[in-house]
């Protein structure tokens, strides 16, 4: 017999959590269906899907980051990725697939921000999965219409002589934000820059870490 557990601590102190037993939507009924399909013709196998999955989960911001360390100290690899982006970070082993990567460098006096008004279209072979607030409706329609609070919210305060730059992905299109360089990292090798990557300076949300 069910019981109401929401205010009461489990064996292990943790909160007791609702089953999440409520009917399959139509989508995930949908996904079942055509993945056990694709099995039943031998299109793909049980075991190259839950690869592809792994593959997947596997992918997070760090990748993003090293791209952005890279752009920031080799000239010939910017030139390369402000001209391809997804040629030039294939060749590094990142494939964004079929769709067109656009690198969008901020400057002192601009700052990009990426968001998906649509949906959550996202450079997922880049940084993983998006944030569940790239997703939601609030972020997806007023970064549009007031971009500088919606910054300000996430702790990015900019100068007004700064241009703020919104970008809209699209099915077929993705966006990656070069933040600018910290001061004083002159010194530092490529993975001691890309440390200083957050995923969220890759969106425009945020900025890169200071040393």
């Amino acid at each position: 017999m069910p019981h109401d557990h929401a205010d009461h601590l489990s064996p292990s102190g943790h909160p007791y959590r609702p089953d999440d037993d409520h009917p399959l939507s139509y989508w995930q009924t949908l996904e079942i269906a055509v993945r056990e399909l694709l099995v039943e013709k031998e299109i793909t196998t049980a075991a190259d899907i839950a690869e592809q999955i792994d593959a997947m989960d596997a992918r997070n911001p760090t990748m993003g980051a090293q791209v952005v360390a890279r752009y920031w100290t080799e000239p010939e690899f910017a030139t390369a990725l402000l001209a391809d982006g997804a040629k030039a970070t294939r060749e590094m082993g990142f494939d964004i697939g079929p769709m067109k990567l656009i690198a969008l460098p901020n400057r002192p006096d601009l700052h990009n921000i990426v968001v998906c008004t649509l949906c959550s279209c996202y450079p997922r072979n880049l940084l993983g999965l998006p944030p569940d607030w790239y997703k939601s409706r609030a972020y997806r329609s007023r970064t549009v219409r007031e971009p500088r609070k919606v910054l300000a919210e996430f702790g990015v305060t900019l100068p007004e002589s700064t241009e703020v730059r919104v970008h809209d992905s699209t099915a077929d299109m993705r966006y990656i934000v070069i933040p600018n360089r910290p001061a004083r990292t002159e010194g530092l090798d490529q993975a001691a820059l890309a440390a200083l990557v957050t995923r969220d300076s890759m969106i425009g949300t945020g900025i890169a870490r200071t040393p």
